[in-house]
Order: C-alpha cells, then structure tokens, then sequence
C-alpha cells in the first residue's frame, strides 16, 4: 500500500472522527475527550496543536497524528496518534509517526522527538521502540474506569534513527 501525507482540512474532521473504536481507544489517542469523539472536539484540539496531518491510501484518509509541542531547535511531541480500523497493521502508524519525526527534525530542526504511550497500549508499546524511541520516564494516570495506568515516555534523538 503506498500512503501520502498533507496537512489536516475540514472536510477530513468527521472521519478522523469515525477512528477511535471505543473510548478506550480514545483515551489512548486524545485523554482529554469524551467519548464518541465528536468534530468540536477535534477541530477545537487541533486549533491548539501544530502541524495536523492525515495519511492517504489511495482515495481514503487512513490515520492522523499531530504536535502538542513544537519548540524551534528543541523538542517536539507527537499526539492524537491513530490509525483507521481498516488499514491496522499495514504500516500506517509507522509511516505517520516517522513523517511526523521527520518533520519535527526538518521545520523545527528539533533536538528530540517525543512520544507517550499508555501501557495498556500493546500495539504503540510493540512500535515505537522499533522506530528508535526509548523510554525516559514514567508518568502514573487514571484510566477512564478509575484503574491506575502508566503513560510512558518515550523520546528519539536526531541520531538516534534506526539504521
């Protein structure tokens, strides 16, 4: 499958609206909604965040990921990260996290990128140290039924980029 990428338009809002699943998946993509993901929401995150970018299969938006920092010559940190139900596990979170490093080193020329993982996220745990993030410090959170979780964070130095 070949994916492209481009910048977020109103018109992609109500179907990265239709990713997250359930509110688990939610709360792994965006803590601070409600479930179901509503375009309020979105638009409202999106206009406090940088560089929103969707990814494209053919004809399909397919996943999503932005910043919630963006510091010139120093770190940037990627969120809302996810993928639609039907393009999982065909290399569409790869390709959207590595675009989102790759930006954050080329516009902001960016020290490290970060990224935040709940533990319960096996999939984002399973991919993101094979994209050359390591871990760096654990944050303790509350899990929508009141369970305590730990968010991981992880970060990846411009050479730190797997070979």
């Amino acid at each position: 499958m070949i994916f492209q990428h481009r910048p977020v338009t109103a018109a992609d809002i109500k179907t990265i609206c239709s990713f997250p699943l359930n509110a688990q998946e939610l709360f792994y993509m965006f803590p601070k909604a409600q479930y179901p993901l509503t375009e309020a929401q979105l638009s409202n995150a999106i206009t406090q965040r940088f560089d929103s970018t969707i990814v494209e299969a053919g004809n399909s938006v397919v996943g999503f990921a932005n910043f919630y920092r963006a510091e010139t010559g120093g770190v940037c940190c990627i969120g809302n990260v996810i993928v639609a139900q039907q393009a999982r596990g065909q290399g569409v979170a790869t390709f959207i996290v590595e675009t989102m490093t790759a930006l954050a080193f080329e516009r902001y020329d960016a020290t490290e990128v970060q990224i935040s993982c709940f533990n319960e996220n096996t999939a984002g745990l399973l991919l993101y140290p094979k994209l050359g993030f390591l871990p760096f410090a654990v944050e303790e959170r509350t899990s929508l039924d009141g369970r305590r979780l730990a968010l991981i964070h992880m970060t990846r130095s411009r050479a730190g980029r797997p070979e």
